[in-house]
């Protein structure tokens, strides 16, 4: 199956973008996405794009110590701007909008034909299985790097 869809979305220039289809379960009994599942849909999109940039969780543990690292979301910011409905297909695009030495802040905007519908910004925090810090190694911090301080289109 050459034409097969990349199930992670894809690079385009400075961003990562993830095609979501807005299903019946995503919707409450008007057929409008729920709120929370922006956050949800946001979820996937900064997940699929740590994964397009070959970045493994193992590469995020902390070397001296060894222990497994994860991020996790300290601060989000949403802007609701018009609704998704059922069927729709909705792009998640998100770029790096900043490198902290043990955080990420990442701007994803939600759009329906180019229209922007939900805008975010998220911050998120790399931290070990014991729940301290842990500074972002060279891996990560090199492969997003081209990302950061894009500008966003209003």
């Amino acid at each position: 199956m050459t034409n097969w869809p990349d199930l992670a979305g894809r690079i385009e220039g400075e961003t990562h973008v993830l095609p979501i289809r807005v299903y019946f379960e995503d919707t409450d009994c008007a057929g409008v996405v729920y709120h929370a599942n922006f956050l949800k849909f946001c979820e996937r999109g900064r997940s699929d794009f740590i994964r397009l940039l070959g970045i493994e969780h193992q590469s995020l543990a902390n070397p001296e110590q060894g222990e497994p690292a994860v991020f996790v979301v300290r601060r989000v910011e949403i802007d609701y701007l018009k609704p998704g409905r059922m069927d729709d297909v909705l792009e998640v695009v998100t770029s790096c909008a900043e490198i902290g030495s043990a955080s990420l802040k990442l701007a994803q905007d939600v759009r329906r034909d180019g229209t922007l519908i939900a805008r975010a910004l998220v911050s998120v925090v790399l931290v070990s299985r014991s729940g301290k810090p842990q500074r972002i190694g060279a891996v990560v911090r090199n492969a997003l790097q081209r990302f950061v301080n894009q500008a966003r289109e209003t």
